[in-house]
């Protein structure tokens, strides 16, 4: 429950205006009162909402459901319903200000002197037990006029004197100040904060989502747009941090769908290389591994399949149009290796060595004295190699027969 405090009734040392005292400029009768958080002052700082975050709503012309008629006077109302009906002015003017004012002129922090008219003003510590809150809660609000103060948006703390009313900034101006965040003082609130001024965001915004994980979760679950918002952050963020990219990874690959999609995308990038490469360096690939100039005809064709590739969209999936380019950019470069004499008798003379070096390896690779060694043998090893044997022999005849004949 909010309840109105006067001051006088606590704390006598600070003075109560005259009555007859005129009202100055943006004064009230709420210029004596802190609202007062009660019976929980921990409920008080868990609240999701401070006074410097709702925002001023105008007042409306049109009478709704239980408002007086238009021709109740307003002189016969109740003088706390007028004394809160002028609190609410202020409020809906001045937003987080007016509270701010209250700490301001009546807050001397530990360690200044209590001098002149600091003389009646009390601890942030006292001031918050008078409040029924915490003194952490009212050092926010005190911060938030120093940093106004010396932007000389509000006075600065030695002239202003307890009970006395000044003008005061627009609501609006106050977010620009004040954080109803614990963590915006720590490290990593601060990094928070600079993130969120660089976005052109509020600071108090960027906290409230890092000091609620699950509203964010639920966010990103419920709303295609956030998600996309968060994924565009991580792979911001994985750029500069090795540690959550090897997190990304191992995440990625202990789940099969993901792993699989992460597969495929890999396929179709790749895919589209090959179709850029040919369009960028002029030059193709062929089967064999060989590297020659790209005919005319191939290049334009694969020119064509680029310029359709990107130009598609990020929600469009561009793996179906990547393997129509590839197929036909490939059969493209096997025709082109075949209509051509020198180069089809050079790709198959590639092709027969690089299937020779890969035999010569692999059995080069048979570990011989294993075989000495344990009892390993087995009758369809020998048979394997003797069939081998048989084929080498052939293959080697039909050189000697070739190189005779040329």
């Amino acid at each position: 429950m909010t309840i109105a405090l006067d001051p006088s009734d606590i704390s006598p040392a600070v003075p109560a205006p005259a009555e007859s005292e005129p009202p100055t400029a943006g004064r009230t009768e709420s210029s004596e009162e802190f609202w007062v958080q009660q019976p929980e002052p921990e409920a008080a700082e868990a609240s999701a909402h401070d006074p410097g975050d709702e925002p001023a709503e105008e007042p409306s012309s049109e009478g709704t459901a239980g408002e007086p008629s238009a021709q109740e006077s307003v002189t016969d109302a109740d003088p706390v319903v007028v004394r809160d009906a002028k609190d609410f002015g202020v409020y809906a003017r001045t937003g987080g200000w007016a509270f701010a004012l209250k700490v301001a002129r009546s807050v001397r922090p530990g360690g200044q002197p209590a001098e002149g008219t600091a003389a009646t003003k009390v601890s942030a510590k006292a001031f918050a037990e008078l409040a029924g809150c915490s003194p952490e809660r009212v050092m926010r609000y005190y911060k938030a006029w120093d940093m106004a103060a010396d932007d000389g948006v509000v006075p600065q703390f030695e002239v202003l004197v307890p009970g006395e009313d000044i003008e005061l900034p627009d609501a609006d101006v106050w977010l620009s100040y004040y954080t109803s965040r614990n963590s915006a003082s720590s490290v990593r609130g601060q990094a928070i904060s600079a993130a969120a001024e660089a976005e052109g965001i509020r600071p108090t915004k960027a906290l409230e989502v890092a000091e609620n994980p699950t509203a964010l979760r639920a966010a990103i679950l419920a709303d295609p747009g956030t998600a996309e918002a968060a994924r565009g952050a991580l792979l911001d963020r994985m750029k500069e941090d090795p540690a959550l990219q090897t997190e990304m990874a191992r995440a990625i690959a202990r789940t099969d769908d993901l792993k699989k999609a992460v597969a495929s995308e890999a396929k179709a990038a790749d895919r589209i290389g090959y179709v850029r490469q040919i369009v960028e360096n002029g030059q193709i690939k062929t089967p064999a591994g060989q590297t020659v100039e790209a005919p005319a005809e191939l290049r334009a064709e694969a020119e064509r399949h680029l310029s359709l590739l990107d130009e598609l969209d990020d929600s469009e999936e561009a793996g179906e149009w990547a393997g129509e380019a590839y197929d036909t950019v490939k059969g493209l470069v096997a025709k082109a290796v075949e209509e051509d004499p020198a180069l089809r008798v050079q790709e198959r003379r590639t092709k027969f060595y690089n299937s020779l070096q890969k035999a010569t390896k692999v059995f080069e690779e048979l570990t011989l004295d294993e075989v000495m060694e344990e009892d390993i043998y087995e009758a369809d090893m020998l048979q394997r190699l003797e069939s081998l044997q048989e084929a080498i022999g052939t293959c080697i005849s039909a050189l000697r027969r070739a190189t005779t004949t040329s």
